[in-house]
């Protein structure tokens, strides 16, 4: 008896350590589908203003899709399972907000079809059987976390308004409901498991929100708030502090969002600035060609309207002018014996006869820590189409007057990112997001890749592997029984 319980405790142990979620990522639109680079910096722009209105205001942001042509856009989505029975969801992908929102069957204005080839789902909390709505006196909605984006109805319910200075935003209330998700368990095993999290249901939208062709069901917020998806899992021990992303920048795009670490050998890390809203990262210096270029480091310097932000919710890649003009000038007369520079629609451009990789340098991004991120051409540059018989490239950077530098997909594209929120600390590296992925299930040296599955197996874990969680209230009943019998 003695021997079967050290057993069942063994099972359980190794439950509580290896458990880590996946969720695949799509693009939002095909890479054959071009966007005007106006249009990619109008958009950009309008999204910047409200995170400096959440730097200094506390306002919540997310990302708004952009429109077409000419140039190439990534903007990613994933899909989430909510309620009782589980209904599907497509929800973009934001490490720029908090909050996961989703469309509420009792919204009059909300989109009902998307040019995006995705079906819209409602989300309707009488036809959930878990569904609650959430109380003001609940401590979620209490003082302690209180925000902008947390407010209390007169019917005493916990709601919640964003609204932003290009006129989208949305609005409704809180639920608390399950959210569905799969849990790496072991080698080749995936188990569906759920959690209760607590998440918005939008009774109105505005703005951008309200367009069909660019609809999706709501909002994945990834950000550092104690009500992200990300803090309410991790703080009852069901996933790490940790949550990892490789987004495929060419094909049909793509990628992987885990919530949990993705392990690679050449990963480098750099400290997060503390109590900051975004993920804000210390840039030191830019080098061109391992030239370290003429910049004053204070204009990096993290403030309240500067700073350097992490922010997947951002197509280009921003630079304050004291940086963007030395650079784009190193860039230009490194190139200018093999290209035509020239500008177009005020960006600044080259006219390139062969391969960028064989004419234009690489770029480091140096950060606190002694991190480097280093950027190949097509990480700076956008292809922008074809002018007499050369390819034209444009600089993808663009210049910000002041303010705050951010780093999009143009940047983080075809690479590891690990926001370890629990070492307080952001890491990447070059991946092909093509390729599957390791992933460290907590302590444990499990690994998972997208689409199947491979550790290093144990004979606890081979036994593990034939014990679904529906046994886990079993397993305890029985341990009870077993110690009884010692008593």
């Amino acid at each position: 008896m003695r021997a079967l319980g050290l057993l069942i405790l063994g099972i359980l142990a190794v439950l509580s350590v290896v458990y880590c979620d996946v969720i695949p990522l799509e693009r939002a639109f095909p890479l054959n589908k071009r966007v005007e680079l106006s249009h990619l910096v109008a958009r950009d722009q309008l999204r910047h203003s409200r995170i400096l209105q959440g730097l200094v205001g506390g306002v919540v942001d997310f990302s708004v899709q952009g429109s077409s042509d000419p140039y190439l856009v990534g903007l990613y989505f994933t899909k989430v399972k909510l309620g009782s029975p589980p209904r599907e969801f497509n929800v973009q992908i934001d490490t720029g907000s908090d909050i996961l929102w989703v469309t509420c069957s009792s919204c009059p204005n909300c989109p009902q079809s998307s040019g995006l080839g995705i079906q819209l789902s409602l989300f309707d909390t009488a036809s959930s059987s878990s569904a609650r709505l959430v109380s003001c006196s609940d401590p979620m909605c209490s003082s302690e976390f209180q925000t902008t984006a947390t407010q209390c109805s007169q019917s005493n319910q916990c709601s919640y308004s964003f609204q932003y200075g290009d006129g989208s935003g949305t609005s409704g209330y809180y639920v608390s409901d399950m959210l569905y998700f799969d849990a790496v368990l072991g080698q080749s095993l995936i188990a569906n498991s759920s959690a209760v999290i607590m998440f918005g249901c939008s009774t109105y939208q505005s703005g951008d929100l309200t367009k069909t062709d660019k609809a999706v069901d709501g909002i994945f917020g990834f950000g550092r708030g104690d009500l992200s998806v990300i803090s309410q899992l991790s703080s009852h021990g069901i996933t790490p502090r940790v949550f990892s992303h490789c987004l495929r920048g060419d094909g049909s795009g793509g990628g992987i969002m885990v919530l949990g670490e993705i392990m690679e050998p050449g990963i480098v890390y750099s400290p997060l600035v503390p109590s900051q809203p975004h993920y804000n990262l210390v840039l030191q210096s830019i080098a061109v060609n391992g030239q370290f270029l003429a910049i004053d480091p204070s204009v990096f310097a993290t403030s309240n309207n500067r700073g350097t932000i992490v922010d997947s919710g951002t197509t280009l890649a921003y630079l304050v002018q004291e940086a963007y003009d030395p650079f784009v000038s190193a860039i230009t007369a490194t190139v200018s014996p093999s290209v035509t520079p020239t500008i177009y629609k005020g960006n600044q451009c080259y006219l390139v006869p062969t391969s960028v990789n064989e004419i234009f340098p690489p770029v480091s991004l140096n950060f606190a820590g002694g991190a480097s991120m280093t950027l190949k051409p097509e990480e700076y540059l956008i292809h922008s189409g074809f002018y007499d018989g050369a390819t034209m490239w444009c600089i993808g950077f663009q210049k910000v007057q002041g303010g705050v530098t951010i780093l999009g997909d143009l940047v983080l594209k075809d690479k590891i990112f690990v926001y370890d929120l629990a070492r307080q600390r952001i890491g990447w590296a070059n991946y092909d997001c093509s390729l599957s992925v390791n992933v460290s299930i907590t302590s444990s040296k499990d690994f998972i890749n997208e689409g199947q599955l491979s550790v290093s197996s144990s004979t606890i874990e081979m036994l593990f592997k034939l014990i679904p969680l529906s046994f886990i209230t079993l397993l305890m009943q029985l341990l009870e029984f077993v110690e009884f019998q010692f008593l």
